[in-house]
């Protein structure tokens, strides 16, 4: 799965809205919403962030942490 899919995935398993999302990792919503969209992804300190979220809320972060090393943005 490519990573804009596997992070709305993670959001989306706590109904979460990218607004309250964003919140929680600390990161503005127009961020969580380019990483869906596809157009940027995390830098290492949002990971960071998302791999914590992850690891609070019991959801496998390996699929997601994959699909970031594989990803290339498409300018």
């Amino acid at each position: 799965m490519d990573f804009p899919k596997e992070i709305k995935r993670i959001r989306q398993r706590l109904f979460l809205t990218q607004k309250e999302f964003a919140d929680i990792l600390g990161v503005a919503f127009s961020t969580v919403n380019r990483w869906e969209s596809g157009r940027s992804k995390p830098n290492l300190k949002a990971m960071k962030s998302i791999n914590t979220f992850c690891l609070d809320n019991n959801i496998t972060y390996e699929a997601l942490e994959k699909s970031w090393f594989d990803y290339k943005i498409e300018k």
